[in-house]
């Protein structure tokens, strides 16, 4: 489920527009109530540890700009087995496409732009 586009609030996948920040799996997608990297926990990538039998890698879009990942949050997904990449929501939707093309187990939880 290749990411198409980003902006205006939302994203294009699969073509469909998706409102507001998502969480991209290979093969689905799910709304995410995040908007700022404050509100990024472990409890709201809970539908991405509810999979970490099928995810190894997850990126994070954390907006426009790049933002300090939250205190303990890459320690927490590794103990899960998944291993954090962390950047701007541009990059993570790039990113995203590359690994999935090359068929990692990957998931994106993107906060819209």
């Amino acid at each position: 489920m290749l990411l198409k586009g980003y902006g205006d609030g939302g994203f294009r996948v699969a073509g469909k527009r998706l409102e507001g920040s998502h969480i991209i799996f290979p093969e689905q997608t799910a709304p995410w109530s995040v908007t700022s990297v404050d509100a990024i926990t472990l409890a709201s990538l809970g539908a991405v540890i509810d999979k970490s039998d099928e995810i190894d890698i997850l990126i994070v879009g954390c907006g426009v700009e790049f933002a300090p990942i939250p205190d303990d949050l890459k320690e927490a997904l590794k103990e899960h087995g998944i291993v954090l990449e962390w950047m701007d929501t541009g990059a993570a939707c790039r990113t995203f496409n590359v690994l999935l093309v090359e068929d990692r187990p990957v998931a994106a939880a993107l906060i819209a732009v």
